[in-house]
């Protein structure tokens, strides 16, 4: 008898011994809603050191692979960093955020300054996971992200009280909000910045010096925001201009600034803080942006000081607390945002406490309840509570 015959005999025998076998002879149960119920109150608790690490223990779907799990607010994951032009490392972010929010957990997630829970709310909350973004192609991995943001951005949401669902990204280097305004320029066109970070990120891709100037090589961390003033996909005319805070960073002169105002950013240095106070910075951001313009969110981890904040690639002393900054972003709750992303964390840099991811995780945390309290606030201007107590129920 040939081989090839003996194998198939043994693989019908082995398929008929599984059909046989697999029934036993037992009718496979129904189980009632109520009886499920009973199972998720029994086993369905998770304490912040168990189950598998989605950020904030949230439900956890591969959001691009699976169009039927909608989302109003959905957490993503960009791990590249083969933009940078320092320490790399960045890659790592996202599964070092999702470890250090461990201890968000939907039954612990009040947040008493805003008076809500953002996981139990009007708004469903998916872990989308991960962007698979190739680290050997940069041109690739930004036409990856492109179409992971976009794709995921134009899905409907559930609430009503969304026309699109908003996306939360965890870098990565920061070169991924290049794609990610890309993608918001699809939806919302023209979008205003708010960019917390220690550098300008709007340098000219030209005057990087390099003898080897290539098209690739314009797309760097620090040049992504000079590209997407550059594509349009930024409003700042003269009275929509975007913000950063949190400069401290070395120039290469003062030229630099020119290249910033020419696209319109307002300016508020770390240093502004001992002047100005939290506060101050709260009101010049909002009284910059206000409260109705479609607005971004970009905030790089390096905004606070290396010993808040080690674990990043391009360090600069003299920064912001966390404390501060999280401050700052309770203050600045009545932006519209439409989208926001964390970047920048190099958990290999960080001390073994995790002190620079549980920052991005709280990071996190600010803007989800930032995002889900300007909803309420949209609905006690029309007066639709029952939107606020359907979205309790269905979590």
């Amino acid at each position: 008898m040939r081989p090839r015959t003996i194998v198939c005999l043994a693989l019908s025998c082995g398929s008929a011994l599984v059909q046989a076998c697999s029934g036993h002879g037992h009718a496979v149960r129904e189980w009632t809603q109520e009886e499920l119920d009973e199972l998720e109150r029994k086993w369905g608790t998770e304490w912040g050191f168990s189950g598998i690490s989605a950020f904030a223990h949230l439900p956890y779907h591969k959001c691009l692979t699976t169009p039927s799990e909608l989302f109003d607010i959905a957490i993503i994951g960009a791990p590249f960093d083969t933009a940078v032009s320092y320490r790399p490392g960045a890659r790592f972010g996202p599964r070092a955020i999702r470890a250090a929010s461990a201890r968000q957990t939907s039954f612990r997630g009040f947040n008493p300054r805003a008076g809500i829970n953002p996981y139990q709310n009007w708004a469903r909350i998916l872990d989308c996971g991960d962007i698979p973004v190739t680290p050997v192609d940069n041109a690739v991995a930004l036409k990856q992200m492109t179409a992971a943001f976009t794709e995921l951005g134009a899905r409907p949401p559930v609430s009503p009280l969304l026309s699109k669902p908003k996306l939360v990204t965890l870098g990565g280097d920061h070169s991924l909000s290049l794609p990610a305004l890309r993608a918001i320029h699809e939806i919302w066109g023209p979008v205003r910045v708010l960019h917390f970070d220690a550098h300008l990120d709007t340098w000219h891709p030209a005057k990087y010096p390099s003898y080897w100037a290539s098209e690739q090589a314009r797309f760097t961390h620090g040049s992504m925001f000079w590209l997407a003033g550059d594509e349009g996909l930024l409003s700042n005319s003269s009275s929509a201009p975007s913000v950063h805070a949190g400069l401290r960073t070395r120039l290469s002169g003062l030229e630099d600034y020119d290249d910033d105002d020419s696209q319109n950013w307002v300016r508020i240095s770390a240093d502004d803080v001992d002047d100005l106070g939290t506060k101050g910075i709260v009101d010049s951001i909002m009284e910059t942006l206000g409260t109705e313009d479609p607005v971004y969110l970009s905030v790089d981890i390096d905004v606070l000081d290396p010993a808040f904040a080690p674990g990043t690639g391009t360090p600069e002393p003299g920064g912001w607390t966390t404390r501060e900054l999280i401050r700052i972003l309770r203050g600045i709750e009545g932006l519209n945002l439409v989208g926001a992303d964390i970047v920048e964390v190099a958990p290999a840099y960080q001390g073994v406490g995790e002190e620079t991811a549980l920052a991005a995780a709280q990071v996190v945390f600010e803007i989800l309840s930032s995002m889900i309290k300007k909803g309420l606030d949209e609905v006690g201007k029309t007066g639709s509570k029952a939107v606020e107590e359907e979205g309790r129920d269905e979590l």
